[in-house]
């Protein structure tokens, strides 16, 4: 593993802790998390040829990453500030559920690339995997689908919240006031 790989899987995993601390849950906080999945999918994804179970594998990890992004994003805890804005903050369930799927994207790597190797290889052939780039492919697509999923959820709770305040709520104005006092 190179120094950027050790870089990119270490800010994939910490960028769940800035958000322990409550933020305002709006279109700018997918911007960093975006960004370090489109980095890594430029320095990690390659042509392949897919043979054997390689579709297998790399959908099969694609899935575990949503699942744990959906339980990420659900898991996140979304209220409104006194002002009427929206704010959010991970929980415990969030930090684990983001912890357990890029935790173990670099610690597969990371064993793949030193004293696993062998069994990596062993497990590949007997399994009709055909090399490390789909291994890299599948990962990547792991992380796509965990980032993906939860930004889909937070963003999703964010539109749902922002159309419940307009209607309802006590900052409603314009043409959406419908008689209220403005």
């Amino acid at each position: 593993m190179s120094l950027t790989d050790y870089i990119i899987d270490i800010l994939l995993i910490l960028v769940i802790f800035r958000q322990v601390r409550p933020r305002h849950l709006t279109l700018h906080a997918v911007v960093l998390p975006l960004v370090l999945v489109a980095i890594a999918g430029v320095i990690y994804l390659r042509p392949i040829t897919l043979r054997g179970n390689d579709l297998v594998l790399i959908v099969l990890l694609a899935i575990l990453g949503v699942a744990l992004g959906l339980v990420s994003g659900l898991a996140d805890k979304v209220w409104r500030d006194e002002r009427g804005r929206l704010i959010y903050r991970v929980g415990v369930v969030s930090v684990v559920a983001w912890i357990l799927g890029m935790g173990f994207r670099f610690g597969f790597a990371y064993y793949a690339y030193h004293s696993g190797a062998g069994a990596v290889a062993r497990f590949s052939a007997s399994h009709q995997i055909t090399g490390a780039g789909i291994w890299t492919t599948a990962l990547v697509a792991m992380a796509f689908g965990q980032v993906l999923a939860r930004l889909a959820v937070l963003q999703a709770r964010r539109g749902h919240g922002e159309r419940q305040l307009l209607s309802t709520g006590p900052l409603a104005i314009g043409p959406y006031a419908r008689g209220r006092a403005r």
